[in-house]
């Protein structure tokens, strides 16, 4: 129902949108904040362009977070990173009543624009938003429907001959990874994916402007912008509000207590050293999912386009082979050529284990009983059959 309702709604915008009409010099452009939603997909919040003029009949929105489900091999390019974004425009009042219904409040910053500046965003918007000029490859960093309104603004700005938008330095500076944790605080699973597929240049300290990849934190940049040493904001609105809506609380950490648990089984296990054919079979599911994540994260850094992801350090507790390893020990065929690799995989494991804080990438918490666990089991393997 919820969907078939947003259908209707985009349709409706598509109907309305109205074509050649120029803008008075009473038009004021804002940007729009819709907080996060309880969807994975809305969990970082979205942005949006608006442009009012009253005189001119004129209430538009203009956002660059529209995809299509249609398009040829639709996961497959979000995996690789070549999934295409569209600028998408709709009246004012259609977008209201959709995120009214998704119940997801919206900030307004009303932007002191000169009424040039706020004509020449306009009109660039608009031939944005021509079917031959609205796709975009879109990237969750570093082009998106947030990066996209700040370029925008000051592209527009520049081009007028205003000065271009001063950031000013965040008080703290965060890196990509502390800036993302907030937002999947409320969704361990997620949080955990999250943490696990972003590598080593997400614990590089992001500047002001790169912050502004996420909505919320585009809107605290704008709030401290300044053109030619002025106020960038000329004033911030709630446009509406729903109870309890905002970042999400800090659920608990339950996969932690799952990887401490499966550690502990598998610890004990060993220690009452009672080999079984369960036993085997244990080992073969936990070296094939480890196995199979290796395989993951090693394509998510050398075969996508999401620089982010890699080099990733998770690479070295969570080796590929293993895969190779648990089709061995699921056909109970460990002979000494595997038990030589299980040696090396209990030593370069366990050295992982130990120098886990100090590697130039964080590693989740979550993921080190799984390593330790990793190294000892290896370790009996590598003596021989469990």
């Amino acid at each position: 129902m919820r969907v078939l309702l947003l259908l209707l709604l985009t349709s409706a915008a598509s109907a309305q949108a109205p074509a050649g009409v120029g803008l008075t010099d009473q038009a004021e452009a804002s940007l729009l904040t819709m907080l996060p939603g309880d969807e994975v997909y809305s969990l970082f919040g979205h942005s949006a362009i608006r442009i009012r003029d009253d005189a001119a009949g004129i209430d538009r929105t203009y956002n660059f977070g529209t995809f299509s489900f249609e398009q040829p091999y639709f996961v497959l390019r979000f995996l690789r990173g070549s999934l295409d974004y569209s600028l998408d425009t709709a009246p004012y009042e259609v977008e209201l009543r959709k995120y009214q219904y998704l119940r997801r409040p919206i900030i307004e910053q009303t932007l002191a624009l000169g009424p040039e500046v706020v004509r020449t965003l306009y009109d660039r918007l608009e031939v944005n938003a021509l079917p031959e000029n609205r796709d975009y490859r879109y990237d969750f960093f570093w082009d998106n429907c947030s990066t996209r309104l700040l370029d925008a603004v000051d592209s527009a700005l520049v081009a007028t001959g205003r000065p271009g938008l001063a950031l000013p330095p965040t008080e703290a500076p965060r890196t990509f990874r502390q800036l993302l944790a907030p937002y999947t605080a409320g969704n361990p699973p997620v949080d955990l994916g999250i943490d696990v597929a972003l590598g080593s240049p997400g614990d590089r300290t992001a500047t002001a402007r790169e912050e502004a990849f996420l909505p919320i934190e585009l809107a605290a940049q704008l709030d401290r912008a300044t053109v030619g040493g002025r106020p960038l904001v000329a004033r911030r609105d709630t446009v509406f509000w729903v109870e309890g809506a905002g970042l999400p609380a800090p659920a608990p950490r339950w996969p932690l207590g799952l990887t401490l648990g499966l550690a502990a089984v598998g610890l004990g296990a060993t220690a009452l050293r009672r080999p079984s054919r369960w036993g085997r079979i244990g080992d073969a599911a936990l070296f094939g999912v480890v196995g199979l994540m290796g395989v993951v994260l090693g394509l998510l850094w050398v075969a996508t386009a999401h620089d982010v992801m890699g080099p990733n350090w998770n690479l070295v507790w969570a080796w590929p082979p293993h895969l190779a390893l648990a089709v061995a020990l699921a056909r109970d065929r460990v002979g000494e050529g595997w038990r030589r690799y299980a040696l090396v995989a209990a030593v370069g494991t366990g050295l992982a284990v130990v120098l886990w804080v100090v590697l130039p990438q964080r590693l989740p918490v979550e993921a080190l009983p799984v390593a330790v666990l990793l190294a000892v089991r290896a370790g009996v393997w590598a003596r021989g059959k469990a």
